[in-house]
């Protein structure tokens, strides 16, 4: 019996979830990110949008 190839059967994604940036910036202008070694500060601007650097 033949196996189906990966292609065939894509895994089930779920939706990504939704955060509220109030959620995560709890009160503050900006907040530091871990990922694996690496540390992300996610602030909001003077126009009161988000940027993620490095």
């Amino acid at each position: 019996m033949e196996r189906p190839s990966p292609a065939s059967n894509p895994p089930t994604e779920l939706p990504a979830e939704v955060i509220g940036s109030d959620t995560i910036l709890q009160g503050k202008q900006e907040v530091l990110i871990q990922h694996g070694e690496t540390t992300y500060r996610l602030r909001i601007t003077q126009n009161g949008k988000l940027i993620l650097c490095k």
